[in-house]
C-alpha cells in the first residue's frame, strides 16, 4: 500500500512549477570553506509576546496588524510551511506613500524590516520574527501603455494575472511558469523559463522603478543608473521598496508547444546515458525552445517546449528523444494563453526545501560527481532533481553589461526539491537535501541562483554575485546604511558587526 504521507510521481508534475521562483534551477558553494549546515527552526509552540512598539494613528496609506489581531495569522504565512515566523507588525500598504510610512515607523521602533509581495521565498526571506513585514499584497496594478508597450506594474501582481492581461492584448513579458509567483521578487533576482532565451531574463525587460529606501524615501531608479542595475538581478530585500516597476513587453508568441519524454524503471548507469545525450541535443537548442530533465525517483522526465515553428533540427531532437525513452506525449500548438495555465503548478502552501544546486556549461563538468547525486535522489522518496536550459538571449552582451546578474555564460541550471507532507519528516527530508547539496558543493560546483537560495551556501555571496558584491555593498550603504531592511543573506554594510552610531546589529 502506497504510504498517504509522500509525494508520487503524479504529485510532482503539478509540484515542479510551484517548487520555485518559477522553474527549475540550482548551484553550489566552493570547496575552500567548512561544510555549513542548515539549521532546522525550533518549532514555536505558542506566539511569541510582541516587541513594545510605539502606537500609529490610523492611516489611509497603510494598516498596521499585530497578533491579537484575527488578520495577522493568515498575513504572516507563505508558500512555505515550513516557515513558522512571528512578526511584531505587519504593515499592509497601500501605495508608496504608505510603504514609505511604514519603513519609517519601523526606524523609530527599531525594527528590522522583511519585504513580501508574493512569498514565495525559498528560505522565508520575506518574513521575519520580532521585526516588520511590509505586505505589498495590494499592489497589483497593472497598466499596459498603447503608445511604446511598456507596461507599469505593481510588485504583487502575479505571473498568472500578468499573463492573463497581457497576452489577450498581444503582449508579454518573459517570466517563470509558476502562476503565484509576483513579479516583484521573481525580476530582482533575475527570473527565468520557456521564453527567456528569446527574450532575456525578467530583469533584463526592467526599464525603470520607484523605490522606497531604508530611510523612508521616495527614489526613482532614472536617478540612479546603478541601482537599476544592481536590481536587475542583485535579489529582493536589500536596499529599499519597490513599489511599482515599469518593464519592456515583447510580442506574445501565438502558440506553444509542449512535447513530454519519459524513461520508466531507470539504473543510474541508464539515467546518467540519457542526460549526457540530453546535455549534447540541447547544447545548440533554437532561441524559441526550452527544456528541462528531471529525476523523480526511477523515473526521468524531459520537458521540450517551442513557440514558434518546429524546424527540422527541434524535429531532430524530439526523434531522438523519443529514441531514448519508453513513452512520448507529442504536443500540439496551444493558444498561448491556455497553454501557459498547464505550467502554474500547484497553488496552496507544501511543505518543502529547494534551492539551486549549481550553474554550469556542459556535462563535462559535473559527470564526474553525478552518479552518487542520483543514486540518493532516486532512493528518497519526495526529492527530485531538475536541470533546465539557459543560454540563447540570456548571454546577451548589453544584457551583461546593464545588470548584475553575474552567471550570463553558464547555460543550465540545476534545481533540487524536496517536499514532503506532515511537518514531524521535515527534519530526515532536510538531512537528506542537505547530503545532495553537499556532494554538489564539496565537488567544487559553487555558482548560485539569489531566487533558489539556501541559507546553507558557503560564501554565498560570491556564490549569487561573483565578483560584484563589494559594489552592491556600495549601493547598500547609499540607500539603507543602517540596515534597516535585511534578510538572512541580504547585502551587508560591512558595518552590522560593529555596530555603532552607523550600523545596527543585523
Amino acid at each position: 500500500m502506497s504510504d498517504p504521507n509522500t509525494y508520487h510521481r503524479r504529485d510532482f508534475i503539478k509540484l515542479l512549477a510551484a517548487g520555485s521562483t518559477g522553474f527549475f534551477i540550482a548551484s553550489c558553494g566552493p570547496d575552500t570553506e567548512e561544510k555549513q549546515v542548515t539549521q532546522i527552526p525550533e518549532k514555536k509552540d505558542t506566539v511569541p509576546a510582541t516587541v513594545p512598539v510605539e502606537e500609529k494613528k490610523i492611516s489611509e496609506n497603510v494598516k498596521y496588524y499585530r497578533k491579537e489581531d484575527p488578520e495577522y495569522e493568515t498575513l504572516r504565512h507563505g508558500h512555505n510551511k515550513r516557515f513558522n515566523k512571528f512578526p511584531a507588525v505587519i504593515a499592509v500598504c497601500l501605495n508608496t506613500e504608505g510603504v514609505s510610512e511604514a519603513v519609517r515607523y519601523a526606524k523609530e521602533n527599531k525594527l528590522p524590516v522583511a519585504i513580501k509581495s508574493g512569498g514565495h521565498s525559498l528560505e522565508g526571506f520575506s518574513v521575519n520574527d520580532d521585526g516588520m513585514v511590509i505586505n505589498l499584497s495590494k499592489l497589483k496594478s497593472i497598466s499596459l501603455s498603447e503608445e511604446d508597450n511598456t507596461v507599469k506594474l505593481g510588485p504583487a501582481c502575479t505571473l498568472s494575472e500578468l499573463y492573463a492581461d497581457l497576452i489577450p492584448k498581444g503582449r508579454m513579458i518573459p517570466g517563470g511558469s509558476c502562476g503565484g509567483v509576483a513579479i516583484g521578487g521573481l525580476s530582482l533576482g533575475g527570473g527565468y523559463g520557456m521564453f527567456s532565451r528569446k527574450m532575456g531574463l525578467t530583469c533584463d525587460n526592467l526599464l525603470e522603478f520607484t523605490m522606497v529606501d531604508g530611510n523612508g524615501n521616495t527614489v526613482s531608479s532614472k536617478d540612479d543608473p546603478e541601482l537599476l542595475w544592481a536590481c536587475k538581478g542583485g535579489g529582493s530585500g536589500n536596499f529599499g521598496v519597490i513599489t511599482e516597476m515599469k518593464f519592456k513587453t515583447h510580442p506574445a508568441p501565438a502558440t506553444l508547444t509542449g512535447h513530454r519524454f519519459r524513461k520508466f524503471k531507470t539504473d543510474t548507469t541508464t539515467v546518467m546515458n540519457i542526460m549526457e545525450k540530453w546535455f549534447t541535443l540541447t547544447a545548440d537548442l533554437p532561441p524559441s525552445c526550452f527544456s528541462v530533465f528531471v529525476l523523480n525517483g526511477k523515473t526521468a522526465f524531459i520537458l521540450l517546449t517551442n513557440f514558434e515553428e518546429e524546424t527540422e533540427a527541434v524535429k531532430k531532437i524530439i526523434a531522438e528523444l523519443t529514441a531514448l525513452t519508453d513513452k512520448t506525449s507529442l504536443g500540439k500548438p496551444q493558444v498561448l494563453d491556455s497553454a501557459v495555465q498547464t505550467f502554474y503548478g500547484v497553488q496552496t502552501p507544501v511543505f518543502a526545501k529547494n534551492s539551486s544546486v549549481g550553474l554550469y556549461k556542459n556535462y563535462d563538468e559535473v559527470k564526474h560527481i553525478l552518479r552518487p547525486i542520483l543514486e540518493k535522489i532516486s532512493s528518497t522518496s519526495g526529492m527530485l532533481l531538475s536541470i533546465g536550459t539557459l543560454g540563447g538571449a540570456i548571454d546577451n552582451e548589453e544584457f551583461k553589461k546593464a545588470s548584475v546578474f553575474a552567471h550570463r555564460g553558464y547555460t543550465y541550471l540545476t534545481e533540487l526539491q524536496t517536499y514532503w507532507k506532515k511537518e514531524e519528516q521535515g527534519e530526515q527530508m532536510i538531512k537528506s537535501y542537505q547530503e545532495v547539496r553537499d556532494m554538489f558543493q564539496d565537488n567544487g560546483v559553487w555558482r548560485e541562483y539569489i531566487n533558489y537560495p539556501d541559507i546553507g551556501f558557503r560564501n554565498w555571496e560570491k556564490a549569487y554575485y561573483g565578483k560584484n558584491y563589494e559594489k552592491l555593498q556600495e549601493i547598500k550603504k547609499r540607500y539603507d546604511l543602517k540596515n534597516t531592511i535585511q534578510h538572512a543573506q541580504s547585502i551587508r554594510t560591512g558595518l552590522e558587526e560593529t555596530g555603532g552610531e552607523d550600523g545596527v546589529p543585523a
